[in-house]
């Protein structure tokens, strides 16, 4: 999952806006650091809209001018899980009971600071006629 920043060098800082996110900002001393900044605000924001079940956009690649940042794959993957729970209009408490699981263990799937094993996000996504399929490609 790969999100649009645009960077804006003021004064000693480089700033960062989303074209996805409209209110959020960031800032680093360089652009590496803008840059990892970045990931933190985006994955902060995601958070905050699966906890408030807000609908999270699926990003648009990057403009002329603009960057893209890449979140991690397990991050990506949650927020994945969380879209196609949205999209089957299928809450938490009725993927636990498809998971023959506890809510508490649900909740942790969609938390984006708890490090949930591949098969139980693979288990969720089969829960909901969904499969996960992975790609490995050369580093940009």
């Amino acid at each position: 999952m790969t999100y649009a920043v645009k960077l804006t060098r003021e004064a000693a800082k480089v700033l960062v806006s989303f074209p996805d996110f409209p209110n959020v900002h960031t800032y680093g001393d360089d652009e590496p650091e803008a840059l990892a900044h970045a990931a933190d605000a985006i994955e902060t924001m995601l958070a905050a809209m699966i906890e408030d079940r807000d609908e999270i956009p699926a990003p648009r690649p990057a403009r002329r001018g603009e960057r893209s940042v890449r979140l991690p794959a397990l991050t990506s993957a949650k927020v994945e899980l969380y879209r196609a729970m949205r999209s089957a209009k299928v809450g938490k408490a009725d993927l636990a009971r498809r998971l023959n699981c506890h809510l508490p263990q649900v909740d942790r799937l969609l938390d984006l600071a708890h490090a949930s094993k591949l098969d139980q996000i693979e288990a969720a996504f089969r829960a909901l006629g969904k499969e996960i399929r992975i790609e490995v490609a050369d580093a940009a």
